[in-house]
């Protein structure tokens, strides 16, 4: 512990660079043994202090379009976990561990209002149709919307929804987070304010909203000029 130093880290972290994502979290894990050899008395200072992390280029997950969706409802009909799930997310525009969640103790009056496990931001989202449909063919009894079943949460949803979505013949990485971009995107299109959707989907960072609403923006701007070149 007392030996490493600075340049050590920044070599390993140069290293990683193929996957930055996973060289980050390294990051993260290193500055946390440092401060707790700090306190451990095993060293003085903390190497990593101003060390940045990788720069991540990659888009992420990526969003469903309103074909995709349609493939999604066209293999998985209604009354399925699978189509429940897409509706979820869709109509939600939650984090995965958010939507295996939900239930029927989250809905208030036309709202599913949940505490998100993330952030701890409180969401209230109005139920669309298209889930409201889903959530009617639940029996009474359930309390969780997204169950196995053996009954209990599921905790591979993630891998279990990513197989279904290729059921459908989407490519393989198509998965919830994807269906939160969708959700946004879908509000962008809308013509919803920035602090709309953040509400919706409980965003924290106004400029993770503006990227939905940019690109929503500059689609609307093309359908126009061509109307006008017209």
């Amino acid at each position: 512990m007392a030996t490493l130093h600075r340049q050590g880290i920044k070599d390993a972290l140069a290293k990683k660079a193929s996957t930055p994502t996973a060289a980050n979290n390294w990051l993260k894990r290193m500055r946390q043994l440092m401060a707790f050899a700090i306190d451990a008395g095993m060293r003085a200072d903390d190497p990593t202090i101003g060390i940045k992390p990788l720069r991540i280029t990659s888009p992420g997950h990526p969003a469903w379009s309103e074909a995709d969706v349609t493939a999604f409802r066209k293999r998985h009909p209604s009354g399925t976990r699978a189509r429940l799930a897409l509706e979820l997310g869709l109509c939600t525009m939650q984090r995965r561990g958010d939507l295996v969640r939900m239930g029927r103790q989250h809905l208030q009056g036309g709202l599913l209002c949940i505490r998100q496990e993330k952030t701890g931001t409180m969401v209230e989202i109005p139920v669309l149709p298209e889930l409201q449909a889903e959530l009617d063919l639940l029996p009474a009894d359930r309390l969780a919307f997204l169950m196995t079943d053996y009954g209990k949460a599921a905790a591979e949803f993630g891998n279990w929804f990513r197989d279904r979505a290729e059921e459908a013949g989407l490519p393989t990485g198509y998965n919830t987070p994807g269906l939160r971009k969708a959700g946004a995107t879908r509000g962008a299109e809308a013509g919803w304010t920035d602090h709309e959707i953040m509400a919706w989907g409980g965003w924290t960072s106004l400029s993770e909203v503006q990227r939905y609403t940019r690109a929503a923006n500059r689609r609307k701007l093309a359908r126009g000029a061509v109307h006008k070149l017209r």
